[in-house]
């Protein structure tokens, strides 16, 4: 009775153990499929401002006008805003600092420093549309602070104008006096939506 009793017993040990055994074996597995799928350690991609919408280009010279709005006096010189105009049949933008020379003769020569950059304004893309207009505010020192020596003041007649991003200038009828040399006279705003002050 003894051995057929043991006998019994083993061979339930032997069914349990293999039960157990194939449950240990069933464990690995489902670890690897957590392991297999984390996304919550994925990161998300980072949004795409533009999706959807295609960027305009930006605004080249030959469908760019540019113009200067009525000169107001500060301490220290004069101060104007220069109007660039989309002439294209599309909408393009603009986008930093436009680069100012005063100039004379024909063609327009530059007379002394190019403008430096003002940061009165933060970097801005502006849209333009057809016949949409944007401004940058141009500073123009007052000549006669710096001795003549220092300065050789000599008459302007035109305001070189190069949009942001571009290297053809626009000239623009502006009188005004200007220092040959080293002296920097003028500094300018970023471009800004609308046609300024």
């Amino acid at each position: 009775m003894k051995p057929l009793l043991i006998t019994i017993l083993a061979a339930m040990c032997g069914t349990t153990c293999a039960c157990s055994g194939s449950s240990r074996a069933a464990q690995p597995t489902h670890a690897a499929a957590v392991t297999a799928h984390p996304p919550a350690s994925t990161p998300a991609p980072a949004p795409t401002p533009s999706s959807g919408t295609p960027a305009a280009a930006s605004c080249v010279t030959r469908h760019l006008t540019a113009s200067v709005g009525s000169p107001q006096g500060f301490t220290g010189g004069l101060q104007v805003a220069i109007v660039f105009k989309n002439l294209g049949k599309a909408a393009c933008t603009l986008y930093g600092y436009p680069g100012v020379a005063q100039a004379a003769g024909t063609p327009a020569t530059a007379i002394g420093r190019p403008s430096t950059e003002n940061p009165a304004t933060p970097r801005t893309l502006v849209t333009l549309p057809p016949n949409g207009s944007a401004s940058a505010m141009l500073r123009i020192a007052d000549s006669l602070k710096y001795p003549a020596g220092t300065c050789k003041p000599v008459k302007a007649t035109w305001l070189a104008v190069i949009p942001p991003n571009q290297k053809t200038a626009l000239n623009v009828s502006f009188g005004s006096t200007a220092c040959k040399g080293n002296v920097k006279l003028l500094s300018v705003t970023t471009v800004q939506q609308g046609s300024g002050g």
